[in-house]
């Protein structure tokens, strides 16, 4: 079994090869499981502090990515209190890396607006939403009917952010519902959401499900 360290250092070595190519690394913090929530505007501040100086480009003794400096910063937020999301969003907007911005970008659930990071996202700061449209049936595709998720798309559009991505499952396995068959995709929702200005792209979960089935090169070149 590879040691922690080793671990590590492919994981700097994949950060770094990622920015050559021109990917965005980001840091996603919050998810599905867990309590965690931001006690105040100072505890805001405090862990936009941390994230600056241990992920970004602040400098700390204790990087655990050493010198690889991530992209900003993805709010995965799913409980808790919709509380200082907005404040931390606004500290972390406030550092300044000479020559490289600090991005921040969101994955809210696609009910509108946001229980979570709603007002987070009115503040204007977020450079790239990527809704997930999946285990929601109110706003998700159903098989034959693109109904519920083009009026939620058209809501999320409102959102001031500079680009709104199509978040799906990349298999059937990687979610409850709202797989959307690649024939569909390119046949029945990319034709109602690829005119707006917004639309960014779909982002796909994950990674290890895409591997399995392929999905983003079966539709990469319609995307």
């Amino acid at each position: 079994m590879a040691s922690r360290s080793s671990l590590l250092q492919l994981l700097v070595l994949a950060v770094v090869s990622c920015q050559s190519n021109g990917v965005k690394v980001m840091l996603s913090i919050g998810g599905g499981a867990g309590g965690y929530y931001l006690s105040s505007s100072q505890d805001a501040k405090n862990v936009a502090t941390y994230l600056w100086n241990n992920f970004l480009g602040g400098t700390s003794s204790s990087r655990p990515l050493g010198n690889a400096v991530l992209d900003g910063i993805d709010f995965d937020i799913e409980g808790g209190t919709p509380l200082h999301w907005d404040d931390l969003a606004r500290f972390l907007k406030g550092y300044i890396n000479p020559g490289r911005r600090v991005y921040l970008t969101a994955a809210p659930q696609c009910p509108f607006p946001d229980a979570w990071v709603g007002g987070a996202l009115n503040t204007g700061l977020f450079d790239y939403v990527w809704v997930q449209f999946y285990n929601n049936a109110p706003c998700q595709y159903t098989s034959g009917s693109t109904s519920n998720l083009a009026d939620s798309w058209k809501q999320w559009l409102t959102v001031p952010a500079k680009q709104i991505f199509l978040g799906l499952p990349a298999s059937p396995q990687a979610a409850g519902s709202g797989f959307i068959p690649a024939d569909n995709l390119k046949s029945d929702v990319l034709p109602l959401i690829k005119s707006a200005g917004k639309y960014g792209g779909i982002m796909l979960w994950s990674k290890y499900y895409d591997d399995q089935d392929g999905y983003s090169s079966s539709v990469k070149s319609d995307v």
